[in-house]
């Protein structure tokens, strides 16, 4: 903190008076920083970097490969228990390889109380937070066939497939 008598920088806060408008302006600086990355985190979701070959090759043959951040270790489970009927095809996969992916996905799930319900019907989409961040979003626009579906991230986030989300790379198709 700067300290107008002796023209120093003060470390304690006693050498200086805390007026209301200063407590004002460091209240508000503290909470823009702490908005700014609450916001980062939810636009970035990088795959980590232990991520098994056998979810690259398994997953993202079908659909981007989807950060485990997404979902909550519940969820997951769910999700990789119904393989044999995974919205509507047969996604199994062997016993170990189940293992593999489902053991990753559940050590690198969610810690974040925004993303931690357990999601409707196993669907990123139906959860609370999705529907929170797309609701601007006019059903009319997810049927357009460049995007089909909610689930198709990569449609409009046009760097889905890093893991960002970001706000500011978005290209929503014309069709």
């Amino acid at each position: 903190m700067y300290c107008a008598r002796e023209g120093r920088r003060s470390l304690l806060v006693d050498d200086c008076e805390m007026t209301p408008m200063k407590i004002k302006y460091t209240v508000y600086v503290a909470a823009t920083l702490l908005l700014a990355s609450s916001s980062a985190f939810a636009a970035k979701m990088a795959m980590p970097t232990d991520a098994p070959a056998s979810y690259d090759a398994e997953c993202a043959s079908c659909h981007i490969a989807y950060p485990p951040a997404l979902l909550s270790q519940q969820s997951w489970k769910n999700v990789m228990s119904g393989l044999s009927k995974h919205f509507g095809t047969d996604a199994s996969v062997d016993a170990k390889t189940q293992t593999e992916i489902t053991g990753w996905l559940v050590k690198n799930a969610t810690t974040r109380q925004k993303y931690s319900e357990t999601a409707p019907d196993n669907r990123i989409t139906k959860t609370a937070w999705f529907i929170r961040k797309h609701d601007e979003v006019r059903s009319d626009v997810w049927k357009r066939a460049g995007i089909k579906s909610a689930s198709n991230c990569g449609a409009c986030h046009i760097d889905a497939a890093k893991g960002n989300f970001s706000e500011n790379k978005i290209q929503i198709p014309a069709k």
